[in-house]
């Protein structure tokens, strides 16, 4: 057969999380739940940011980002799962399925580099305070967030189009509950030792890397608040820091769980759960460890709150 007629014809089936169709209506409530509240404290996080003028600053400029690209990551994958659970209905076409990692590399890629750049944020922010707003001017916050989508785009589409030339079996099953690509990629009946090169040549770069500059920047970080005489102004310091080393212990422990799991020769429905925690748990998580760690977060979502009763009163 020709290459591009399997892969034309080809349909993926999406085994999803559980065989036990007792479990599904409870699950399909949870993940619901799930979804709703991540869309929802995201949001908060952006309406607080954008209406209050003392959040106005590079690093809740980066946080609104992180809550807008956290709201589409999961939107990639939890829709159509859900969707596929309630109509009993498992394929998904060769088309949806490469524009869904399409958009799941953008995104999963974004968080990562985002979180690098909170990190040199906060490392300008304690070791460097009195030049922190000459250094973090709106232009190097907007070239900042301008370069992260442009190389999240770029190798997305670059991994994309490379899939087009591999060819698949018809309907082939997939041990997960998303298209993803390495998933993806081991079921294909053509040769695809070019996109196994690429995809781990670029998980390494944009995993090692962007890690690797938050190790540097809480390095030097942990230097700066050793050198400071008082405790309240450690405390302050660290403070600071903790919500960000929550989120981003987070985020790299669970893709750390899910790259050594589909490194595995025989992938298993079972392990498609590890992805959950990353994809699912750390973007509905990631407003709430803000808000709770963030006295002026907390500020502005509560005047945010209360303005928004108010108006529903009138």
């Amino acid at each position: 057969m020709e290459p591009g007629n399997q892969t034309a014809t080809s349909k993926f089936i999406l085994l999803g999380l559980w065989e036990d169709k007792a479990l599904q209506p409870l699950l399909f409530g949870l993940f619901l739940s799930m979804y709703l509240v991540t869309i929802l404290g995201n949001l908060l996080i952006i309406l607080a940011v954008s209406s209050d003028s003392h959040l106005h600053t590079p690093m809740y400029l980066f946080l609104s980002h992180l809550s807008f690209v956290d709201i589409c990551f999961t939107s990639t994958t939890v829709p159509r799962m859900l969707a596929n659970a309630q109509a009993q209905n498992k394929a998904i076409t060769f088309e949806a399925c490469i524009t869904q990692v399409y958009f799941f590399m953008i995104f999963s890629g974004l968080d990562s580099l985002l979180l690098t750049v909170m990190a040199y944020d906060r490392f300008v922010a304690i070791c460097h305070p009195l030049r922190y707003t000459v250094i973090m001017n709106p232009r190097l916050c907007g070239l900042l967030l301008l370069l992260s989508w442009l190389i999240c785009l770029t190798y997305s589409l670059l991994q994309s189009l490379m899939v087009l030339r591999v060819s698949f079996c018809k309907e082939t099953e997939v041990p997960h509950f998303f298209c993803e690509l390495a998933q993806i990629l081991k079921l294909a009946c053509s040769d695809t030792l070019a996109n196994d090169v690429l995809l781990y040549c670029v998980t390494g770069l944009l995993g090692i890397i962007p890690l690797s500059g938050i190790l540097f920047s809480y390095a030097r970080i942990i230097s700066s608040i050793v050198g400071i005489s008082s405790a309240g102004g450690k405390y302050k310091a660290f403070s600071t820091c903790g919500s960000h080393l929550s989120v981003v212990s987070l985020f790299y422990g669970a893709g750390l769980g899910v790259y050594l799991t589909s490194g595995t020769a025989h992938p298993s429905r079972k392990s498609s759960i590890t992805s959950v925690m990353y994809t699912v748990v750390s973007p509905m998580l990631n407003p709430f460890i803000y808000s709770l760690r963030n006295r002026e977060l907390k500020g502005a979502l509560r005047r945010l709150l209360q303005l928004r009763s108010l108006l529903s009163e009138r």
